[in-house]
């Protein structure tokens, strides 16, 4: 299994009164994470937005497990879970920079066309990028 890392360096701005970084951040960072994952492997996802197509979020499950502050680093961990068909389910852990896991995550994704939003395999669209998940899969 391949897993991507991507350190966020945390933002005063992310962080609410308790000095705590806000729960949605962890939304935005699943985001830098997976695009990450995406860019190690050689793909892109601008190119594939500029040939039409789109991958909105169909769920997304983060389970909080310890807080992660200002001035720390957060380590964002990708891998893709699950490819089937239609839908790709990446995984994720934000961890300290010691290791210890902040929360898990889980999103899943489908591939649509830009214009009718009618989903459409990414075996059709980049059946290499389809491959190459399949083959770094977690669940086979």
């Amino acid at each position: 299994m391949y897993i991507s890392e991507k350190e966020i360096e945390i933002r005063y701005a992310e962080t609410d009164q308790m000095g705590v970084v806000y729960h949605a951040n962890y939304v935005i960072w699943l985001e830098v994470g997976r695009s990450q994952l995406i860019q190690d492997l050689g793909f892109s996802v601008r190119d594939m937005e500029e040939a039409g197509y789109v991958s909105p979020v169909m769920n997304v499950n983060i389970s909080y497990k310890a807080s992660l502050r200002y001035g720390e680093p957060a380590i964002v961990k990708t891998w893709i879970k699950s490819q089937d068909k239609l839908r790709t389910v990446y995984g994720y852990e934000i961890c300290h920079e010691d290791g210890v896991v902040a929360a898990t995550a889980t999103t899943e994704h489908i591939l649509v066309r830009k214009d009718n939003f009618r989903p459409i395999s990414l075996k059709k669209v980049n059946e290499d990028w389809y491959n190459k998940y399949l083959e770094i899969a977690e669940v086979q």
